[in-house]
């Protein structure tokens, strides 16, 4: 099988789950932190928005470990890409290009709100499908349960109306 966006074959999925089980335990044992994107989110707004929601104790006293660790991510991703040889940056969407023909304007907008439902859902469900999914479920919390159960019907029944119904 090869990746959908260019013709790399990607890494095995015992491996990459491996890596995932690895780095979340370094960081529970080694910092007695919790793996989680979203509140590493948070800190980067913070340092934009001076809302009383993001100077909370909570979010600024593990800011010094969780933006480094975003940080780290995005150029992580972006030195993966660039050393692929074949990335370039595309506002080319393919399927939704040929079904929707937005301009760039409109897909930017597009994905600037699917972004704010993705920030208002990981609040709503109290943390991200990585904060859940991985973290929380490897700690059997039953809240990450429901959560992730919440989140893969969510998305299960997005895919099936957006391609089944819409397209």
């Amino acid at each position: 099988m090869t990746l959908l966006l260019h013709g790399l074959t990607p890494m095995h999925w015992a491996v990459a789950g491996a890596a995932i089980a690895a780095i979340t335990l370094a960081l529970l044992f080694v910092t007695n932190r919790r793996l989680g994107i979203s509140s590493g989110f948070e800190d980067i707004c913070s340092l934009a928005l001076p809302l009383p929601y993001f100077r909370r104790r909570s979010l600024l006293s593990n800011r010094t470990w969780r933006l480094p660790f975003v940080i780290g991510l995005l150029i992580g991703g972006f030195v993966s890409a660039v050393s692929s040889g074949v990335w370039r940056p595309t506002l080319a969407l393919g399927f939704f290009d040929e079904r929707i023909g937005f301009g760039p304007a409109a897909k930017l907008a597009w994905m600037f709100v699917g972004g704010l439902f993705i920030g208002f859902g990981t609040r709503l469900g109290n943390g991200c499908t990585s904060g859940h999914g991985i973290f929380g479920m490897s700690n059997l919390e039953r809240s990450s349960f429901v959560t992730t159960l919440a989140f893969m019907a969510g998305g299960i029944a997005t895919t099936n109306l957006i391609y089944r119904v819409i397209f």
